[in-house]
Protein backbone atom coordinates (compact mmCIF):
# COMPACT_ATOMS: atom_id res chain seq x y z
CA UNK A 1 0.00 0.00 0.00
CA UNK A 2 1.58 3.24 -1.16
CA UNK A 3 0.01 4.86 1.32
CA UNK A 4 1.53 3.24 3.98
CA UNK A 5 5.07 3.42 2.52
CA UNK A 6 7.55 5.09 4.44
CA UNK A 7 9.02 8.72 3.61
CA UNK A 8 11.66 9.53 5.90
CA UNK A 9 14.05 6.29 7.50
CA UNK A 10 17.20 6.62 9.45
CA UNK A 11 19.68 3.50 8.64
CA UNK A 12 21.43 3.13 12.33
CA UNK A 13 24.97 1.75 11.87
CA UNK A 14 24.63 2.78 7.44
CA UNK A 15 28.13 1.22 6.73
CA UNK A 16 28.73 2.54 3.30
CA UNK A 17 25.03 2.75 3.31
CA UNK A 18 23.98 -0.02 1.05
CA UNK A 19 20.64 -0.47 2.72
CA UNK A 20 20.06 3.33 2.68
CA UNK A 21 20.00 3.52 -0.72
CA UNK A 22 17.84 0.28 -1.87
CA UNK A 23 15.30 1.50 0.81
CA UNK A 24 15.21 5.33 -0.74
CA UNK A 25 14.87 3.52 -4.12
CA UNK A 26 12.56 1.17 -3.43
CA UNK A 27 9.84 3.65 -1.32
CA UNK A 28 11.15 7.04 -2.93
CA UNK A 29 12.06 7.82 0.70
CA UNK A 30 14.28 10.51 1.99
CA UNK A 31 16.79 8.35 4.47
CA UNK A 32 19.74 9.59 6.48
CA UNK A 33 22.28 7.14 7.85
CA UNK A 34 24.79 7.53 10.29
CA UNK A 35 28.33 5.41 11.61
CA UNK A 36 31.19 6.12 13.71
CA UNK A 37 33.50 5.51 10.86
CA UNK A 38 34.23 9.20 9.08
CA UNK A 39 35.73 6.88 5.94
CA UNK A 40 32.33 5.04 5.78
CA UNK A 41 30.26 8.13 5.66
CA UNK A 42 32.44 9.75 3.45
CA UNK A 43 32.45 6.46 1.51
CA UNK A 44 28.81 6.21 1.28
CA UNK A 45 27.98 9.63 0.36
CA UNK A 46 30.21 9.83 -2.45
CA UNK A 47 28.14 6.09 -3.99
CA UNK A 48 25.21 8.02 -3.39
CA UNK A 49 26.13 10.85 -5.34
CA UNK A 50 27.74 8.38 -8.07
CA UNK A 51 23.87 6.44 -8.14
CA UNK A 52 21.98 10.04 -8.43
CA UNK A 53 20.61 10.02 -4.83
CA UNK A 54 22.51 12.47 -3.63
CA UNK A 55 19.09 14.02 -3.02
CA UNK A 56 17.26 11.59 -1.18
CA UNK A 57 20.02 10.34 0.84
CA UNK A 58 22.92 11.55 3.48
CA UNK A 59 25.36 9.89 5.68
CA UNK A 60 27.31 11.27 8.47
CA UNK A 61 28.81 10.19 11.60
CA UNK A 62 27.63 9.48 14.83
CA UNK A 63 26.83 7.32 17.84
CA UNK A 64 23.67 5.31 17.84
CA UNK A 65 23.67 5.63 21.27
CA UNK A 66 23.27 9.35 21.10
CA UNK A 67 21.58 9.95 17.93
CA UNK A 68 21.65 13.87 16.65
CA UNK A 69 18.15 13.82 15.66
CA UNK A 70 15.19 15.00 17.24
CA UNK A 71 12.00 12.97 18.60
CA UNK A 72 9.65 11.01 16.28
CA UNK A 73 11.55 11.80 13.50
CA UNK A 74 10.99 8.89 11.27
CA UNK A 75 8.49 6.17 9.78
CA UNK A 76 11.04 3.60 9.22
CA UNK A 77 13.83 2.95 11.81
CA UNK A 78 16.46 0.27 10.27
CA UNK A 79 19.05 -1.47 11.92
CA UNK A 80 21.25 -4.14 10.31
CA UNK A 81 23.65 -5.94 12.07
CA UNK A 82 24.81 -2.69 13.59
CA UNK A 83 23.17 -3.81 17.41
CA UNK A 84 25.75 -6.77 18.06
CA UNK A 85 28.00 -3.79 18.27
CA UNK A 86 26.15 -1.77 20.88
CA UNK A 87 27.89 -2.08 24.61
CA UNK A 88 24.15 -0.75 25.79
CA UNK A 89 21.60 -2.26 24.30
CA UNK A 90 18.93 -1.07 26.52
CA UNK A 91 20.21 2.81 25.48
CA UNK A 92 20.05 1.14 21.58
CA UNK A 93 17.10 0.36 21.89
CA UNK A 94 15.51 3.26 23.24
CA UNK A 95 17.37 5.74 20.67
CA UNK A 96 15.86 3.62 18.34
CA UNK A 97 12.31 4.39 20.09
CA UNK A 98 12.57 7.75 20.65
CA UNK A 99 13.70 8.85 16.78
CA UNK A 100 10.82 6.84 15.81
CA UNK A 101 7.75 8.78 14.59
CA UNK A 102 4.12 7.73 16.25
CA UNK A 103 2.98 4.97 14.15
CA UNK A 104 6.63 4.14 12.89
CA UNK A 105 8.10 1.15 11.82
CA UNK A 106 11.48 -0.29 13.64
CA UNK A 107 13.75 -2.93 12.51
CA UNK A 108 16.43 -4.42 14.03
CA UNK A 109 18.48 -7.51 12.19
CA UNK A 110 21.42 -8.31 14.43
CA UNK A 111 23.46 -11.49 15.56
CA UNK A 112 22.21 -12.98 18.92
CA UNK A 113 22.94 -15.87 20.89
CA UNK A 114 19.96 -18.43 21.65
CA UNK A 115 17.35 -17.64 24.06
CA UNK A 116 17.75 -19.36 27.41
CA UNK A 117 15.70 -22.19 28.52
CA UNK A 118 13.39 -21.93 31.25
CA UNK A 119 15.42 -23.42 33.80
CA UNK A 120 19.08 -21.69 32.64
CA UNK A 121 20.69 -18.43 33.98
CA UNK A 122 23.04 -18.23 31.98
CA UNK A 123 24.67 -20.00 28.70
CA UNK A 124 26.71 -23.74 29.07
CA UNK A 125 30.46 -22.33 30.01
CA UNK A 126 31.75 -23.53 26.30
CA UNK A 127 28.82 -21.84 25.13
CA UNK A 128 29.98 -18.34 26.73
CA UNK A 129 33.75 -19.82 25.62
CA UNK A 130 32.81 -19.49 22.18
CA UNK A 131 31.48 -16.50 21.98
CA UNK A 132 34.10 -14.52 23.48
CA UNK A 133 36.60 -15.62 21.22
CA UNK A 134 34.16 -13.95 18.90
CA UNK A 135 34.02 -11.25 19.93
CA UNK A 136 37.67 -10.57 20.44
CA UNK A 137 38.31 -10.71 17.31
CA UNK A 138 35.30 -9.17 16.28
CA UNK A 139 36.06 -6.12 18.46
CA UNK A 140 32.18 -6.75 20.11
CA UNK A 141 30.58 -5.94 23.40
CA UNK A 142 28.94 -8.81 25.24
CA UNK A 143 26.06 -10.97 23.47
CA UNK A 144 22.74 -11.20 24.31
CA UNK A 145 19.22 -12.98 23.12
CA UNK A 146 16.57 -12.48 21.02
CA UNK A 147 14.14 -12.47 23.61
CA UNK A 148 16.62 -9.89 25.40
CA UNK A 149 15.38 -7.47 22.91
CA UNK A 150 12.16 -8.29 23.10
CA UNK A 151 11.67 -7.66 26.89
CA UNK A 152 13.63 -4.10 25.84
CA UNK A 153 11.06 -3.63 23.23
CA UNK A 154 7.91 -4.61 26.05
CA UNK A 155 9.50 -2.13 28.59
CA UNK A 156 8.91 0.70 26.18
CA UNK A 157 5.21 0.09 25.39
CA UNK A 158 6.15 -0.57 22.38
CA UNK A 159 3.67 -2.55 20.04
CA UNK A 160 3.10 -5.38 17.35
CA UNK A 161 6.37 -6.87 18.48
CA UNK A 162 7.51 -9.86 16.19
CA UNK A 163 10.45 -11.75 16.18
CA UNK A 164 12.11 -14.47 13.54
CA UNK A 165 15.27 -16.66 13.35
CA UNK A 166 16.99 -16.56 10.07
CA UNK A 167 20.10 -18.38 11.14
CA UNK A 168 19.26 -21.37 8.96
CA UNK A 169 19.40 -19.30 5.80
CA UNK A 170 22.17 -16.54 6.72
CA UNK A 171 24.17 -19.61 7.96
CA UNK A 172 25.44 -20.67 4.81
CA UNK A 173 27.10 -16.93 4.36
CA UNK A 174 30.38 -17.89 6.35
CA UNK A 175 31.48 -20.97 4.53
CA UNK A 176 30.69 -18.72 1.22
CA UNK A 177 33.38 -16.18 2.60
CA UNK A 178 35.92 -18.67 3.72
CA UNK A 179 35.26 -20.23 0.43
CA UNK A 180 36.38 -16.77 -1.25
CA UNK A 181 39.49 -16.60 1.41
CA UNK A 182 40.61 -19.30 -0.89
CA UNK A 183 41.95 -17.90 -3.58
CA UNK A 184 44.68 -15.68 -5.09
CA UNK A 185 42.66 -12.68 -4.95
CA UNK A 186 41.37 -13.12 -1.64
CA UNK A 187 44.45 -14.25 -0.06
CA UNK A 188 46.45 -11.18 -1.23
CA UNK A 189 43.02 -8.63 -0.69
CA UNK A 190 43.42 -10.02 3.06
CA UNK A 191 47.21 -9.57 3.83
CA UNK A 192 47.09 -6.20 2.72
CA UNK A 193 44.27 -5.60 4.85
CA UNK A 194 46.71 -5.96 7.95
CA UNK A 195 46.68 -7.96 11.12
CA UNK A 196 43.09 -7.25 12.14
CA UNK A 197 41.67 -8.63 9.20
CA UNK A 198 43.76 -11.80 9.51
CA UNK A 199 42.59 -12.00 12.96
CA UNK A 200 38.97 -11.80 12.08
CA UNK A 201 39.49 -14.26 9.01
CA UNK A 202 40.89 -16.64 11.42
CA UNK A 203 37.60 -16.55 13.54
CA UNK A 204 35.32 -17.03 10.91
CA UNK A 205 35.01 -21.22 11.38
CA UNK A 206 33.84 -19.96 15.08
CA UNK A 207 30.93 -18.88 13.41
CA UNK A 208 30.17 -21.42 11.48
CA UNK A 209 30.69 -23.69 14.87
CA UNK A 210 28.15 -21.30 16.58
CA UNK A 211 25.59 -21.58 13.71
CA UNK A 212 25.85 -25.31 13.59
CA UNK A 213 25.27 -25.55 17.22
CA UNK A 214 22.67 -23.69 17.43
CA UNK A 215 24.41 -21.13 19.94
CA UNK A 216 24.19 -17.96 17.30
CA UNK A 217 21.12 -16.53 15.99
CA UNK A 218 20.58 -14.19 13.11
CA UNK A 219 17.61 -12.46 14.32
CA UNK A 220 14.77 -10.29 12.88
CA UNK A 221 12.87 -8.40 15.41
CA UNK A 222 9.77 -5.46 14.49
CA UNK A 223 7.81 -3.66 16.41
CA UNK A 224 5.75 -0.56 15.69
CA UNK A 225 5.52 2.75 17.67
CA UNK A 226 2.05 3.90 19.04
Amino acid sequence: DPAKQPKTIVDVGCGIGGSSRYLARKFGAECQGITLSPVQAGRANVLAKDEGLADKVSFQVADALKQPFPDGQFDLVWSMESGEHMPDKAKFVNELARVAAPGGTIIIVTWCHRDLGPSEEDLEPWEKKLLNRICNAYYLPEWCSTSDYVKLLQSLSLQDIKAADWSERVAPFWPAVIRSAFTWKGFISLLRSGLKAIKGALVMPLMIQGYQKGVIKFAIITCRKP
